[in-house]
């Protein structure tokens, strides 16, 4: 696939498209599943400004959002993380997550186990890796779903009740991480409903109900219902590479 996401933010001055492709490997491949671009344009004329790394600002984004909404969802004694995947995005989210909470435990999960290890040998804390999916979920109380999954690979009996889950992978309508179990039993938030709608087969197939755009939260429209089980279902806007490519090249420009 070949993905086009233009914005612009009026408030942040930044007018941006990201180019990103999408491929599924059906082997393990040295090339990441995606990759990414990001034109920063000059919202007054629309000359080209920079051309950006999108894979990275897409990896951090994707990150800081999930963060956000763990710090609104997750449950107040949160101890074990766990992750499921072992590629970018487990990755940059493991780095944030490990910087801004602190759990006593961190548990990896991947269909391969050498790609498991491997993470759990390069970043900078003690990491567990589990032999199976469910031996990472039980009992977790932040569960972090970063997967090529097109059938689900969590499921909502062993999820503890109360957990908190980000499921970021499954972006397209046929694809889902997460069963019928847990989408029904879990208060939905997403970041866009509209997007949610159309895009997540996790949300269409289970015919799950959102509850509320993180927006929502963030604004005090909707509470956060922390005590309950919550999924945050992850499908990334235009307009937070707009931002953060923004970001990146005003702290460039002011360093140059």
């Amino acid at each position: 696939y070949l993905g086009v996401m233009p914005a612009y933010s009026a408030a942040d001055d930044a007018l941006t498209t990201k180019l990103v492709t999408f491929y599924e490997h059906l082997k393990d491949s040295s090339a990441p599943s995606h990759q990414a671009t990001v034109l920063l344009f000059d919202p007054r004329n629309g000359s080209l400004k920079a051309v950006l790394d999108g894979s990275v600002i897409t990896a951090k984004r994707t990150a800081a959002v999930s963060a956000i909404a763990t710090k609104l969802l997750m449950p107040a004694f949160a101890e074990v993380l766990c992750i499921l995947g072992a590629g970018v995005q487990a990755y940059s989210h493991y780095e944030i997550l490990t910087e801004l909470f602190t759990f006593k435990e961190v548990r990896i999960w991947n269909r391969s186990k050498e790609k498991a290890e491997k993470f759990a040998s390069s970043v900078h804390g003690p990491v567990r890796v589990c032999s199976s999916a469910q031996e990472a979920v039980v009992g977790a109380d932040v569960i972090v779903t970063v997967t090529m999954a097109a059938e689900p690979i969590l499921s909502g009996a062993w999820v503890k009740p109360g957990a908190h889950i980000n499921a970021v992978g499954a972006c397209r309508p046929n694809w889902r991480e997460l069963d019928d179990k847990l989408m029904k039993n879990c208060s939905l938030f997403v970041d866009s409903r509209e997007a949610a709608s159309e895009e997540s087969g996790d949300v269409i197939l289970s015919g799950a109900e959102i509850f509320a755009e993180l927006g929502e939260v963030l604004k005090g429209t909707k509470p956060a219902l922390p005590e309950k089980t919550t999924v945050f279902k992850s499908l990334g806007l235009a307009v937070e590479d707009a931002v953060a490519a923004k970001f990146v090249y005003d702290a460039w420009s002011a360093a140059n």
